[in-house]
Parts: C-alpha cells; sequence; structure tokens
C-alpha cells in the first residue's frame, strides 16, 4: 500500500518529490526541505493516506554530501496499516541553513523527537514552540551525533545548579536503590540448595 502512496505524492507533488524507493518494504520519498510541512499536512489530511501516527524523527549526517543532513521521518496510518518513510536533505558543509520547518502544527507527538534532532545533530525547526535542548545540558558544546564531533572531546564542567537557578526542588538521589535497576550486578551471592 505505501508504494502506492509513494506515486500519490508523485502526482500530487511532482517535482518537489525528489526520490523515491520501496527497498525491502521501506517505502520512502526524498521531498523538498522547502515542502517538508505542506506535504506531511497531505501525508496526514489525505483520505487515503491517512497517516495520523508519527513514528520516529531523526537527523542523519552525511559530511561528504551536500545538503549535509537528512532529516528522517516515518509515519504510520494506524487506519489503513501502512507506513512510509520521508526525507529532506538541509545543510551546507558547515551545517549553514541546516533549518526544516516544524512539523508540531501537524503532528503534536514530533514535539520532543525535534527537539531531540535539533540537541543531538544541530537541525533546527523553525516554528518550533520550545526548541531547547532535550538530552544535553545547556551548556554543552556542539552536537554528538554529527560525524565531525569528536568522540574524546572534553565538555565543560558545569557545577549543580542551585535550587533558586533551577527554579525547581533539587533533590539528588542516587541514581538507584538497593532494589532497583541492574539487579544482576548488585545480587548478593547465595549459595546453591541441594533439593
Amino acid at each position: 500500500m505505501s508504494e502506492a502512496a509513494l506515486s500519490r505524492l508523485k502526482e500530487r507533488f511532482g517535482a518537489a518529490i525528489l526520490e523515491t524507493s520501496s527497498f525491502l518494504g521501506d517505502d520512502t520519498a526524498v521531498v523538498d526541505a522547502a515542502r517538508w510541512k505542506e506535504i506531511a499536512l497531505f501525508l496526514r489530511d489525505d483520505s487515503k493516506l491517512s497517516f495520523d501516527m508519527p513514528i520516529d524523527l531523526c537527523g542523519v549526517d552525511y559530511p561528504e554530501r551536500l545538503p549535509r543532513m537528512e532529516v528522517v521521518l516515518h509515519v504510520y496510518s494506524t487506519s489503513l496499516r501502512h507506513r512510509l518513510r520521508m526525507k529532506a536533505r538541509v545543510g551546507d558543509d558547515e551545517m549553514n541553513g541546516a533549518e526544516i520547518d516544524s512539523l508540531v502544527p501537524v503532528w503534536s507527538g514530533v514535539e520532543w523527537l525535534e527537539r531531540e534532532t535539533y540537541d543531538m545533530s544541530g537541525v533546527t525547526f523553525r516554528g518550533h514552540p520550545d526548541l531547547r535542548r532535550i538530552l544535553m545540558y545547556p551548556e554543552f558544546e556542539g552536537h554528538p551525533l554529527r560525524k565531525d564531533y569528536a568522540a574524546n572531546r572534553t565538555q565543560p564542567l558545569i557545577p549543580y545548579r542551585t535550587e533558586e537557578e533551577a527554579g525547581v526542588p533539587l533533590e539528588k538521589l542516587a541514581p538507584f536503590g538497593p532494589d532497583e535497576g541492574m539487579s544482576f550486578g548488585r545480587r548478593p551471592h547465595l549459595p546453591h540448595s541441594e533439593n
């Protein structure tokens, strides 16, 4: 069914659908980044497509290619039971212009996915209601999922914030209690009983 979705996209958007593929059942459309949001609205609203559930959104870095960053969206139709991958390419070799419209107005569930992609890959989502880091701390420098990020890079050490600075209580607890977490690492050694 998703191959039919690819045909429908090509019919409706023409040259804005840059490439399509259906390798091993993974139906993919590479779209013009300028029409990203418009195409997403069509995927959601067209009754023959009805993609009502975003599954994932991420960035993939190809530093040897221009545009360098690929924004990848996976969507699913719960009523028609088909899925589709949509990609758009943004950013030059220095990641200038790595911007694309936010899809939060289309599917509110992508809000945190876009924040993660911004945080880890450096893609800016225009119109996002709260675009800030979600996994790294605010002072973190760089974007760890970009291929040019040095794996051995040392980040600045940031002192703990006070409760006044954070604006919330900071009840710091150990990561796990004695009965939580990876229990195989904390099990007391018990002798085997012979029954």
